[in-house]
This record gives C-alpha cells, sequence and structure tokens, in this order.
C-alpha cells in the first residue's frame, strides 16, 4: 500500500471516528435523546390516532357518500343532526347508558376490592375467576348473553317461569333492551374497577390503619377516612377510562341489538356505523362520531384537574 492510500485510509477512520464522537455528545443532550425516544410512538400516534381524528373531523364538513367523493357543506351535517328525532334519542340513550354503568361499576367494584383485600382461603383463584368477564373477547363473551336473553330459549325467562314469573322479552320490550345492555356493561366492566381499586387498597400503608386501630376506629370509619381520600387519585383515573370507553362503546351493543328495537338502543357509535356503512352516508355519520368529541375533551379536563387538585 502506498504512503499516499495509507493516508487517506487514516483521514477517513479519524473523520468516521469524529462523526461518532459528535453524534455521542449529541445523544448525551436530554433534550436530543428525549425527543429522539419518543419520534416512533409519535409516528404511530399521527398514523393512527392524529391523521384518523382530523380527517374524521374534515368528513363531518362534507356531503361524502361510499364511492362519491362530496363536496364542503359546513355545519349542515350537524343542522341536520339536531333536528333528526333517532340522535335526539341516542345522545339520551348515550349518557343514560354510561351514567347508570358508571355508577354501578363504581359501587360493584369498590365492594370487588374489598372483598379481595380480605384473606380468605381461595382468594387467588377467587381474583382469577372475578378477571374472566375482563378477559374474555367482548364479542365471544356478548354472544353467550345474546343467547341468554333470547326470546324463545332465555335462561332467565326458563328460570323465571320455574317459580311461576312471566319474563319480558330482554332484547325487545319496552326499557328492557336498555337494560340488557347496561346489565352486560356493568358485568363486563365491574372487575377493571375492582383489580384497579385492590392495586390502590394494597398501596396504602398499613400504618395509617395500625394508628386508626389504636384510635380506636372501626372497620367503616377506617374505610371512609383513610381508604376512600387515598384511594382518590385512582378512582378519577379509573372513572376517566371508562367513561370513555362506555362513551364510545360498540362492541356489546351492535352484537345485542344493533340499535334496536327501532332505534332505541342506539348509542353514537352505533348510530355513527348505521349512518356511515349501511346507509352509506359518511359525512353525516362523521358527525355523530364527532359530537363526542367535545364532550370527551370536557370530560377529560376536569377529571385532570381534579386529579391534580388531589395530588397538591
Amino acid at each position: 500500500m502506498t504512503q499516499e492510500a495509507t493516508s487517506s485510509t487514516a483521514r477517513a477512520a479519524r473523520t468516521q471516528r469524529s462523526a461518532l464522537d459528535r453524534l455521542a455528545l449529541l445523544l448525551e443532550r436530554e433534550s436530543v435523546l428525549g425527543y429522539l425516544l419518543l419520534l416512533p410512538a409519535s409516528v404511530l400516534l399521527f398514523v393512527f390516532v392524529a391523521y384518523p381524528l382530523v380527517y374524521g373531523i374534515w368528513l363531518s364538513f362534507t356531503d361524502m357518500l361510499i364511492g362519491v367523493p362530496g363536496s364542503f357543506v359546513g355545519l349542515s351535517n350537524y343542522a341536520e343532526l339536531l333536528r333528526d328525532s333517532t340522535f335526539h334519542q341516542t345522545v339520551r340513550n348515550s349518557f343514560v347508558y354510561t351514567g347508570v354503568t358508571t355508577v354501578f361499576k363504581l359501587v360493584g367494584g369498590l365492594i370487588m376490592a374489598v372483598i379481595l383485600n380480605t384473606a380468605f382461603r381461595g382468594r387467588r383463584l377467587v381474583r382469577a375467576m372475578l378477571l374472566l368477564p375482563w378477559i374474555v373477547p367482548t364479542v365471544l363473551s356478548t354472544l353467550a348473553w345474546l343467547w341468554m336473553f333470547d326470546s324463545t330459549f332465555s335462561v332467565f325467562n326458563w328460570m323465571l317461569r320455574r317459580v311461576g314469573i312471566t319474563g319480558p322479552i330482554w332484547l325487545g320490550d319496552g326499557y328492557w333492551p336498555m337494560i340488557s345492555l347496561m346489565l352486560v356493561n356493568i358485568w363486563r366492566g365491574m372487575p377493571f374497577f375492582g383489580v384497579s381499586f385492590l392495586a390502590g387498597m394494597q398501596s396504602i400503608s398499613q400504618e395509617y390503619y395500625e394508628a386508626a386501630t389504636i384510635d380506636g376506629a372501626s372497620a367503616w370509619h377506617k374505610f371512609w377516612q383513610i381508604t376512600m381520600p387515598l384511594l382518590q387519585p385512582v378512582i378519577s383515573v379509573v372513572l376517566l377510562l371508562s367513561i370513555i370507553l362506555t362513551l364510545a362503546d360498540f362492541q356489546l351493543i351492535y352484537v345485542l341489538t344493533r340499535g334496536g328495537p327501532a332505534n332505541s338502543t342506539h348509542v353514537f357509535s352505533t348510530y355513527a356505523f348505521q349512518l356511515a356503512v349501511p346507509g352509506t352516508q359518511l359525512g353525516l355519520g362523521a358527525a355523530v362520531s364527532v359530537f363526542m368529541f367535545p364532550l370527551l375533551a370536557i370530560i377529560v379536563f376536569f377529571t385532570l384537574v381534579a386529579v391534580r387538585k388531589e395530588q397538591e
């Protein structure tokens, strides 16, 4: 190898080492490294969350149909929804469905957590069994409920007939369809509340309870004066997640009633789907979905403010 070639190779090696050293120094800066580590998650959020959200908002201002590009129509879709009696029923259903189920899941989850936080034989097995409603895929478990609510083969009506009571038509009689949906949602969602509250309870220091016992406090006073205040941040976050997921529920309602009978059990997601896919009105369906966004934003804002106040 000639001296010139050797010198060229040495310069290339020094240049490469210099570039690596500069890169290492750059990565040592927390601001640079932090943004670099956030980049993959940011790309995923943009592709699967931000872009669909912005595109859905844009669709809500158009009269697009399936296979037809459509044009900008401003607030016409929203004005049409405000005149739509089915949409009015959908809004009422969404709030009643979310409010009632959340209250029952909260109370049931607290009771479940208190029981599971008590030492008894077979506690681990009971914990595992109580998680089953939440672990089993929604569609699969809802199909089982669909059979139990069947107008002809309903196991509930069979049990009621055994004691001389005529059972209702669960998915087609008055208020019973909505009650049935709430029942299944409570059954499915309560384990999430229970396990979350149990984790929060087990993180509370036993010193508080020991001091309260020395002062002569009863179990009831310990629960309200120690457990509930210290569990408040967990309760707020769990309520926030539950409200968001319940308000946007789709699978359970679509499998059981598809929004029927006569559109009486529609919530935001199912009515948006009915308008957009079978009805081909993509713009109008998107407008129904966008109606949820400000409601969820308000709920998230006030919940986070409450959590921050609790932590301060």
